[in-house]
């Protein structure tokens, strides 16, 4: 009820404005707020007011938020876990296939993957002469791949 009577009040007020608005001779001005002061008119009619009213003191519409608070704390936090672990469900499964496969039939303990032994470094290139400025960005350019 409250809450209807401040929205008639606003709606009154901003129809004043534009009524003054539009005798300063500034029409499209007028029309914007004549149209701005109609939507609260109109959410009350329309049944929104109430409807917001009747939630913001529910009890059980605020369960309903903190419910869906946590159902998106826990996506968040499975996503953010899921990205942690490095791929999705079927990835996970793939390597586990393949970590299984890796273990030779006659061998008593796994063979080492290409990923699990450290890179030999490349012998460091000796420095090209001062006249040769671009030795560095060829350096950088090759260990990028590029």
């Amino acid at each position: 009820m409250i809450a209807e009577t401040v929205c008639s009040a606003a709606s009154a007020a901003g129809l004043g404005i534009a009524v003054v608005t539009a005798y300063r001779k500034r029409f499209l001005a007028a029309a914007r707020i004549a149209a701005y002061s109609l939507v609260p008119v109109a959410l009350v009619m329309t049944g929104i007011v109430g409807w917001a009213a009747d939630t913001a003191f529910s009890p059980t519409a605020w369960a309903g938020f903190v419910l869906l608070g946590g159902a998106w704390a826990l996506f968040a936090t499975t996503r953010a876990v899921e990205r942690r672990r490095g791929g999705s469900r079927a990835e996970r499964k793939e390597a586990r296939a393949a970590q299984r496969d890796a273990v030779a039939p006659a061998a008593s303990a796994p063979s080492l993957s290409p990923g699990s032994r450290p890179a030999a470094r490349p012998a460091a290139t000796p420095r090209a002469s001062s006249g040769d400025d671009f030795s560095d960005i060829e350096a950088i350019l090759k260990k990028h791949g590029i």
